[in-house]
């Protein structure tokens, strides 16, 4: 995503792909090598869908969720990825940027191997799945193969800047799944997402362009949820506008979930979202024209 120029001994920007005397080295990333971590997460959990999805909905029921309702019960296999495309000062998992490439590492078939008779999704986070997304699509496949005739949900969260080609086997996979992909537009305007991010946005808001053109081949439960952290001082009203009349210009039916920010990484002297910033991002991207807009971390708002 980045077009990464490695010299001899150095590493990418994902911190996955090493030069060594002059060849190209995947230290992680591939089927067999994947940097990651997982855990069962009993549903309804803190998902960024979780409004509009069949693990904390009656959406979907009863083709793509196992109760009318919340799936009390069952659980959400969380996959978490530790590397990602950008560097964000407010980064809410950086944890997984002091984990060496050379830490123990999983196969996709271990990943798959964890699902169990009460897992009923996999979501893919970190990090990002997209330096990895070889091992999390090999494991999807194995995952459906294995489970014919059962609902397994397969969704993820990510910033959105992977390779086209590979973001079309991800919607596919969660088309047929009932799964959703959830995309994190972290700022519009593109210096301050260099700004706050490390790296352009322009490849993020193409693949969600076209993303958004398939949402209406399975509406229900949506296909593509878009969200963005509300950072005081940065993201504001008139930014989240910004957003929202793009996500509109796409298609004003996706869910648009806007979330408090809590302090962390570079950005721990700041303060939570207030209550007041939050409202008035919802009215703008209603004003936007959004047919679906959510707070979420409601807690955190002052």
């Amino acid at each position: 995503m980045n077009h990464c120029r490695i010299g001899i001994g150095q590493r990418g920007y994902c911190g996955l792909r090493e030069n060594q005397d002059g060849t190209l080295v995947h230290l992680a990333g591939t089927k067999d090598a994947g940097l990651v971590e997982w855990y069962h997460d009993p549903l309804p959990t803190n998902c960024v869908a979780s409004w509009v999805c069949p693990a904390g909905t009656e959406v979907g029921f009863p083709e793509y969720s196992y109760r009318q309702g919340s799936e009390y019960g069952y659980t959400n296999l969380a996959v978490f990825y530790e590397a990602c495309t950008f560097n964000c000062l407010f980064c809410q998992n950086h944890h997984f940027k002091r984990i060496s490439p050379s830490s123990s590492k999983k196969t996709f078939e271990q990943l798959a191997d964890a699902v169990d008779d009460r897992t009923a999704c996999i979501c893919y986070f970190g990090g990002d799945p997209t330096p990895q997304l070889a091992h999390a699509i090999a494991a999807s496949k194995e995952v459906l193969q294995k489970n014919p005739d059962r609902i397994l949900r397969i969704c993820w969260e990510t910033n959105g800047s992977m390779n086209r080609n590979l973001l079309e086997e991800m919607c596919n996979l969660s088309i047929r799944s009932g799964g959703c992909v959830k995309f994190d537009l972290k700022a519009f305007d593109d210096r301050l997402h260099r700004a706050l991010c490390g790296v352009s946005n322009a490849q993020t808001l193409d693949n969600f362009r076209w993303l958004g053109s398939c949402h209406k081949e399975r509406p229900v439960p949506p296909l593509v949820i878009a969200s963005t952290l509300l950072v005081p001082g940065y993201i504001d009203a008139q930014e989240v506008g910004k957003i929202a009349r793009f996500i509109a210009s796409v298609d004003a039916t996706i869910p648009y979930s806007l979330l408090a920010f809590y302090p962390q990484f570079e950005m721990s002297d700041l303060p939570t979202t207030s209550r007041d910033q939050a409202e008035a991002c919802q009215e703008a991207a209603l004003d936007a024209g959004l047919e679906s807009v959510h707070l979420g971390n409601l807690h955190l708002l002052k």
